[in-house]
């Protein structure tokens, strides 16, 4: 071979290894996966639609969180009347359920394909999906199971499409997962306990352990005043106890802790009302709680037709106290959310709505509120109607908004509608009713 061969040869063999090191750097992508999902999109948002006439199916429906439209992909089956939705925390599967016939639908969002379907024994308002894995748990209060006495339960959900165990609890109504799903907190109506489970431990196909609590699946923890829900610390540790008080029949509406460690319970505080309540990622100091109280209900410093306010007060964790409290909507208040600029969204239901948003004239209020946590300033949108879910955004100034049936879109710089070009009328045009919205990616 001849030396200007070879050397040539050399040059090709070079120029095609540096080809390949280059589509290898690139499929990499530094160690980032630039696979989108069948959908192409980057940003999703489904929006769970109910349907209202024979003309519209119900389903969950996928929009575009990038400019707020309806993207062009099929929407996914999920009964015909979905609402409520949750997702693990890793955001790999999300559950629908649709209230017509008491089935839980569950979604892959990696493949954006559907995973089962599990029917329940009722109807359902709580459901947690604690970890990637597909098992969600469920509270129904009306379940019947076998050997126990008293109707309701935890049903554990294998998502593929059974229910693999059902773990009698009386009246079982809201159910919150610790950090890996290890213990389940359940909240039955009408009660002064808390009901702690530890569901790995559960026998299939039906546990009766609280019957003979406490055992090594279920402890039930005295000590409360009608709790109906609870916030988990940032550190796991903890659980802050909403104690609903008078507002569920009870004495005094108040936030307590409880060692998830050792199941001790802290001192309560009282507060003015305790149905829900929102603890910001990375601040473990501050806790909003919403609700009513039966004296402090005066809208005291608002033009409004309505008669009676909730409020919500706000509680310093690390002394444990009550540093302010303010006039917001009323209503059973169920949903709590914070804008990456520090816009709190505080909805509830069954609140005073006044004057028509499709036919305004004068005042107009529904069940949303919003809190500047910067100067404490409260706003009240021209809206009706319940708030069925609140979505934010780690990296957009925007609220979703699902009240009333519409699914709105706030600017949370100013907090009023957005409207531009892509959402003119401020609110994203989803055929049918909204029970509730989630983001799949992290934006």
């Amino acid at each position: 071979m001849s030396l200007g061969a070879f050397r040539l040869k050399r040059a090709v063999l070079f120029a095609i290894i540096l080809v390949l090191l280059s589509v290898s750097f690139l499929s990499c992508g530094s160690g980032t996966s630039t696979k989108l999902p069948p959908s192409k999109l980057t940003n999703r948002v489904l929006a769970a639609q109910g349907v209202t006439s024979t003309f519209t199916g119900g389903g969950l429906v996928f929009i575009d969180g990038q400019n707020d439209t309806l993207a062009r992909v099929s929407e996914m089956s999920a009964g015909s009347s979905p609402g409520l939705m949750t997702m693990s925390p890793t955001r790999n599967v999300l559950v629908a359920f649709d209230a017509f016939s008491n089935g839980v639908y569950a979604v892959d969002t990696v493949n954006e394909s559907t995973v089962g379907r599990v029917q329940l024994s009722g109807p359902t308002s709580s459901i947690v999906v604690p970890t990637a894995g597909q098992v969600a748990y469920a509270a129904v209060p009306t379940a019947s199971v076998s050997g126990f006495t008293l109707l309701g339960g935890i049903e554990v959900l294998n998502l593929a499409g059974s229910v693999t165990t059902t773990i009698g609890v009386s009246n079982a109504q809201t159910v919150v997962a610790n950090t890996g799903g290890s213990q389940l907190l359940v909240f039955s109506n009408d009660s002064n306990s808390v009901t702690v489970l530890s569901p790995l431990n559960a026998v299939p196909p039906v546990d009766t352990s609280c019957s003979s609590a406490p055992n090594s699946i279920c402890t039930v923890v005295p000590g409360f005043d009608r709790p109906v829900n609870a916030i988990i610390s940032n550190d796991g540790t903890t659980a802050y106890i909403l104690n609903c008080g008078p507002e569920c029949g009870g004495v005094r509406a108040s936030v307590q802790t409880l060692n998830l460690s050792t199941l001790s319970v802290g001192t309560p505080l009282p507060v003015d009302g305790a149905t829900m309540a929102f603890l910001p990622t990375g601040n473990s100091s501050t806790l909003y709680v919403a609700g009513n109280s039966p004296t402090n209900n005066a809208c005291t410093g608002q033009t409004t037709a309505a008669t009676t306010c909730g409020r919500l007060d706000i509680v310093d964790l690390g002394s444990m106290t009550v540093t302010s409290s303010i006039a917001i909507t009323d209503g059973y208040h169920t949903h709590l959310d914070m804008s990456v600029n520090g816009q709190l969204f505080i909805g509830s239901r069954d609140c005073t709505n006044v004057g028509n948003v499709n036919s305004p004239s004068g005042e107009v209020r529904g069940c949303l509120t919003i809190l500047n946590t910067t100067n404490n300033k409260v706003i009240f949108p021209p809206d009706n109607g319940n708030v069925n879910g609140l979505q934010s955004f780690s990296s957009r100034n925007i609220e979703y908004v699902a009240e009333g049936g519409a699914l709105r879109v706030y600017d949370t710089t100013k907090n009023i509608l957005l409207i531009n070009d892509d959402v003119p009328t401020g609110s994203i045009d989803v055929v049918g009713y909204v029970g509730d919205v989630k983001a799949i990616d992290f934006f």
